[in-house]
């Protein structure tokens, strides 16, 4: 008489190792899988959060509007307060002007899309400096100099050290601006003058921001209820 044998089959066992090895790749694999998908879409989240990022470089305030009578013409003075590359405020200039449709002509550079998407330290968001506070008007123009030609911008220094990019940036950024044929040495999609611009009012707070892929815009907000009226020391 023939004993029964008790334990499973060597074929049925080898049958169980290698299920139990493909399900343990499949999930191995698809962990791996679902970790690069949730890498990729954050990658791509900070890419997108770069190209519509925007930095505050200046405001505006109407300080006072007066009527000349000799001229007949209404005068406008503004607060023009301009920040750092660290977002500290500079030492605000007034220029006064006959109206108040008045404009700021800047000279922008823009970089090339990738540096923007990676956040390259340097070239991660366009740079611009602030060149001139006008308005246009015939034989009538009004203009004041807020960056002599070939100088570097107040407070656009970069802190700790000796930067030889930042260096040989501002050093062409002129060239860059007005001889855009170099630009492409940098890295440079395009380099241009702009003057963004708008009629401007007592009561209103306006601030000048660049857009980390693109140019200058002013962007207009009443000012808070509580500072109506009040002298800010």
């Amino acid at each position: 008489m023939k004993t029964q044998k008790t334990g499973w089959p060597a074929t049925s066992v080898l049958k169980i190792m290698l299920v139990t090895a493909l399900l343990g790749g499949a999930g191995f694999y698809g962990h791996q899988f679902y970790e690069r998908h949730v890498r990729e879409k954050e990658i791509l989240r900070q890419m997108l959060a770069r190209f519509q990022a925007d930095s505050r470089i200046a405001e505006v305030l109407v300080t006072d509007t007066s009527f000349n009578p000799v001229t007949s013409q209404h005068m406008t003075t503004i607060k023009f307060l301009e920040y750092d590359a660290q977002g500290r405020p500079l030492n605000p200039k007034y220029f006064t002007f006959a109206g108040n449709i008045i404009q700021f002509q800047s000279l922008v550079v823009r970089f090339e899309d990738r540096l923007i998407a990676s956040g390259d330290e340097f070239r991660g968001k366009s740079l611009y400096l602030f060149w001139k506070a006008f308005i246009l008007d015939g034989a009538q123009t009004q203009e004041y100099v807020i960056t002599p030609v070939n100088s570097v911008p107040q407070g656009y220094k970069i802190e700790g050290g000796k930067n030889d990019f930042e260096e040989a940036v501002w050093q062409e950024f002129w060239d860059y601006a007005l001889l855009s044929d170099k630009a492409v040495k940098k890295g440079i999609k395009n380099a241009q003058i702009e003057a963004p611009g708008m009629k401007f009012v007592p009561g209103i707070l306006y601030t000048l921001k660049i857009e980390h892929d693109g140019g200058i815009r002013i962007d207009a907000s009443a000012i808070p209820e509580v500072l109506k009226g009040e002298k800010i020391l």
